[in-house]
Parts: C-alpha cells; structure tokens; sequence
C-alpha cells in the first residue's frame, strides 16, 4: 500500500496539476514565472488534501477503537485451588 501511495506521488508530481487555462497563461509567460505558478498551484492544493488526510486518519481510529470495543474479552482462569 505504501508503494502504490509513492508511486501515485511521484508521477503526479512530475506533472505537477494544470488546467487548460493555467496551462495557457503558464505557456505565455517565461520559464520562471511559469515555475512559480506550478508550484503556487500545488501549494494551494495542499490544504485540502491534508484536511481529507486527517478526516481519514480520525475515522480509521475511529474504526479501530470500535473494532477492540466489539471482541469480547476472556474470561479470567480460576486458581485449581479455588472451589467453583
């Protein structure tokens, strides 16, 4: 899993994320300016993932915490000295 999530990182950056406007601003402008405006893209979409990361990170202990609720717990050995 973490593999596929690298893999997935890696070749969405090296696109970096363009709409087709973006796209024709970034291609009139110069190499520089177009270079700010790729990574001022991605700067802007990081809040947003990293809020949909921590909603997921919440709901998994969320389920984790449900899950050791529901499994019953042993039962206590008695001594052999003890009567029953």
């Amino acid at each position: 899993m973490k593999r596929v999530a690298l893999v997935l990182f890696l070749a969405s950056a090296s696109c970096w994320g363009q709409c087709v406007m973006c796209f024709r601003t970034a291609a009139a402008q110069n190499a520089a300016r177009a270079h700010l405006m790729n990574v001022g893209i991605v700067l802007l979409g990081l809040p947003p993932f990293c809020i949909l990361g921590g909603f997921i990170f919440l709901a998994f202990r969320r389920s984790q915490a449900f899950a050791a609720e529901a499994q019953p717990e042993p039962e206590e050995l008695s001594a052999p000295d003890r009567e029953q």
